[in-house]
């Protein structure tokens, strides 16, 4: 790339919390970012807003097309788009655990499939997903959730030995309990009186933690730092003491570690 040429950010569910906190990194670091949400958020600062729902092909083909007539390039994609259920699996309706893997897994990929062959003919880009250490730490009474961010890992994975012949680096983030507006936002199934008092129980811890978790900014920067590597690593985890969870669960018996899980957010 030559040096004189301007850098390019795309960024996903960047109208709030992790992913405006994320194009805004990208953009104090030099980029110009375009965010796609379908929302404008309430203030740019320079970062361009891109109408898009990451359910509609068409949105992203759309908005793949506005932003290369316009840079020519991306050299950054970070896919952040995304939103949480919670309850009990056995009450939650085909339509919502449906809708939320359309979102946080298919969204991610039809984004992808929107600006990767640009990347692929530059031969350059890194795209980076935004996971969640529940990818690898599943929650009880999150399991829909907890499924959708494995499968983000494990599709980043797959895509990053694909399309690393061409030159573009993949990798996901995975943050741990965060305060944004995500935990307002969570949608939460209906329960009965078999499920009522575990669900409650694991919600309030969930929430607890995530109302007392890292700011945006610090996961942001993280992202921002992986979208921007030469040589990025496949998976991060965002925060010490997460790292250190997810070591555990790597080295502790599965049995175990299933029921330490379960003790903290199962009831």
């Amino acid at each position: 790339m030559m040096s004189s040429e301007k850098k390019v950010a795309v960024v996903t569910g960047g109208s709030s919390g992790i992913g405006l906190a994320t194009a805004k990194k990208l953009l104090a670091d030099g980029y110009a970012v375009y965010e796609l949400s379908r929302r404008e958020p309430a203030e740019s600062g320079g970062i361009v807003h891109v109408t898009a729902d990451v359910t509609s092909d068409a949105d992203l083909a759309a908005a793949a097309e506005k932003i290369l007539a316009a840079e020519g390039h991306v050299d950054a994609l970070v896919c952040c788009a995304g939103f949480g259920i919670s309850g009990a699996s056995e009450l939650t309706p085909s339509s919502e655990s449906s809708r939320q893997l359309d979102v946080n897994v298919l969204g991610a990929a039809r984004t992808v499939c929107a600006f990767l062959p640009a990347m692929r003919e530059a031969g350059r880009g890194n795209i980076v997903f935004v996971s969640s250490v529940a990818g690898v730490i599943p929650i009880p009474f999150q399991s829909w959730y907890s499924a959708s961010k494995a499968a983000i890992n494990a599709y980043a994975l797959a895509l990053r030995s694909e399309v690393a012949p061409f030159g573009v680096k993949v990798s996901a983030v995975m943050p741990g309990d965060a305060s944004t507006g995500f935990t307002d936002a969570r949608k939460k199934m209906p329960v009965n009186e078999a499920y009522t008092a575990r669900v409650e129980k694991s919600v309030s811890v969930m929430e607890h933690d995530e109302r007392n978790g890292m700011s945006p900014a610090s996961v942001a920067a993280l992202v921002a730092k992986t979208a921007e590597r030469k040589n990025p690593a496949p998976l991060y985890t965002a925060g010490f003491q997460y790292k250190v969870f997810t070591l555990l669960i790597r080295l502790l018996p599965r049995r175990f570690a299933s029921f330490l899980v379960g003790k903290i957010y199962g009831g």
